[in-house]
């Protein structure tokens, strides 16, 4: 790469591309680089007149649309520091995000400025700026930022909340060289320079764009002249249309997908053009995983990363998968850009054995050379192949005996019957927390009675491990992310009309 190569540079290069030409299919219509680069360009001016210090940090609150996609490459160009966040929330939850982050200059959609979220500006004296289809104008009387808020002489980041691999969710801040060096010229997909991919199927884009993997699913195809289909929320009937009218060799699904695409009854020939299944970002259950790749014939390809590593550290391959997919279902391959990883004994650190299951470590070097302690389960075997088992700070504590909700949960996808599921932990009195399972089930099947399905567990799991309170739901609650959202899942078992 030249040595003068930046990310703003990229950013305002792709903004300069042909103005007719394709760069987000969303809603069925394509937007193309000329309409990118007039918001862009737009907003960049609008920054400027608030005010605000040239290294002042934006909040910008995320949305999966061509507006939030050209702000962003707006922002990037002129070197800024954004600290995302999620737009996906009540504007309660917005309003709280902003009033921790004190920033200089707020950009949003138009509908996320409530008056709480206004009240918030209006308190931390910031700009805000309004985005609205491919139009962006600042919010009347929040014009002008008269926040001293400065990130002084620090280099720009993009700052994402993490997912909470490594504890509680926090901000983690990833320069901007760190973005180009590892996430947009280390991709892997984009290394040969002589391929026109304006003329390649487009690449579908679900993750939310505040977190890692949906920087990942915008930044590196848009700025290499990859088109994208943007989509707010996956859906599988929006997945199937994006294969039927492109029919790509490539493609991916989130972890519950794999259930969902199976439920649908899609036929596999919908498939016939998709050589592998990419995915990530929770553990996928190994029935649906081994069911999946009998019913359609398509190697998954699974991966393990959090935005603390910035990025994968570890991919099932193509190659690996040929070699051993039969005997290493499940797992999320082997280290990739000069991971390691170790598996240690929660209780005293030390390093176990392969084939011993305990809490993951990691050290990716992109981020530096330390041991990164995560919240994760997990299992390295002997061929270094890394199994990822779920979260270990979700144990439920029943009276002195700790529980792990994977176990349960595992236990539970056995039943012929049982889709998706979810333990919890719920306040008890006497014995402090006790499970309770929210319950999704498979299309047009007999739905067992509770009692089987506690009969079920039974001859899977210990007695303590048997949750007290039931949910039966349509669909499982899950972030934006697609993983199970605990806390909704939570307030099912908050009101009288829980089922114990």
């Amino acid at each position: 790469m030249h040595e003068e190569t930046t990310l703003a540079r990229m950013c305002v290069d792709a903004l300069a591309r042909e103005p007719t030409r394709e760069a987000i299919e969303f809603g069925g219509d394509w937007v193309c680089w000329g309409q990118l680069r007039a918001l862009a360009e737009r907003l960049g001016a609008l920054l400027r007149q608030s005010g605000c210090h040239a290294q002042a940090p934006v909040a910008f609150v995320a949305h999966n649309r061509p507006s939030g996609v050209a702000a962003l490459l707006g922002m990037l160009a002129q070197a800024r520091t954004v600290r995302m966040v999620y737009g996906l929330q009540s504007a309660a939850g917005i309003a709280r995000d902003l009033e921790r982050l004190e920033p200089a200059v707020v950009v949003a959609a138009s509908e996320v400025f409530s008056p709480e979220v206004l009240d918030v500006l209006r308190a931390s004296r910031a700009a805000a700026i309004a985005l609205s289809e491919l139009e962006v104008a600042a919010v009347p009387s929040f014009e002008v930022s008269r926040s001293d808020s400065s990130d002084g002489h620090a280099p720009p980041e993009l700052q994402l909340l993490t997912s909470g691999t490594t504890g509680p969710p926090k901000r983690f801040g990833m320069t901007h060289d760190m973005i180009l060096r590892h996430v947009v010229s280390a991709n892997k997909n984009y290394r040969a320079s002589d391929v026109d991919l304006s003329r390649e199927p487009p690449l579908f884009s679900y993750y939310p764009l505040g977190n890692i993997s949906g920087i990942y699913g915008v930044l590196p195809p848009l700025l290499r002249g990859h088109r994208v289909v943007l989509v707010e929320r996956f859906s599988v009937e929006v997945w199937r249309r994006h294969l039927q009218r492109y029919r790509p060799e490539r493609a991916s699904l989130p972890p519950a997908g794999f259930r969902m695409v199976l439920d649908a009854g899609v036929p596999p020939e919908e498939l016939a053009s998709v050589r592998s299944l990419a995915s990530g970002a929770a553990p996928l259950d190994p029935n649906v995983h081994r069911a999946f790749e009998a019913r359609y014939g398509v190697p998954i390809l699974l991966s393990y990363g959090a935005t603390e590593f910035a990025g994968p550290v570890t991919s099932m391959t193509p190659e690996l998968h040929a070699r051993w997919g039969k005997t290493k279902l499940g797992s999320a391959g082997r280290p990739i850009a000069g991971a390691e990883l170790r598996v240690v004994d929660p209780e005293t650190g030390e390093a176990l054995a392969p084939g011993q299951e305990g809490i993951l470590e990691v050290i990716a070097p992109r981020i530096g050379p330390e041991w990164i302690r995560t919240s994760d389960l997990a299992m390295v075997d002997a061929d270094g192949f890394l199994f990822h088992r779920g979260r270990a700070d979700g144990a439920i504590m029943r009276g002195g005996f700790k529980l792990l909700p994977e176990t349960i949960e595992r236990a539970l996808l056995l039943h012929p019957a049982v889709s998706a599921v979810a333990v919890v932990g719920v306040s008890d009195r006497r014995l402090g927390h006790v499970p309770a399972a929210v319950v999704q089930f498979k299309r047009d099947v007999a739905q067992p009675a509770i009692d089987e399905l506690e009969q079920h567990l039974r001859s899977h799991v210990y007695a303590t491990h048997i949750p007290v309170a039931w949910r039966v739901v349509e669909e499982l609650p899950r972030t934006a992310s697609f993983k199970v959202d605990r806390r909704a899942a939570q307030e099912l078992f908050e009101g009288p009309s829980a089922t114990s």
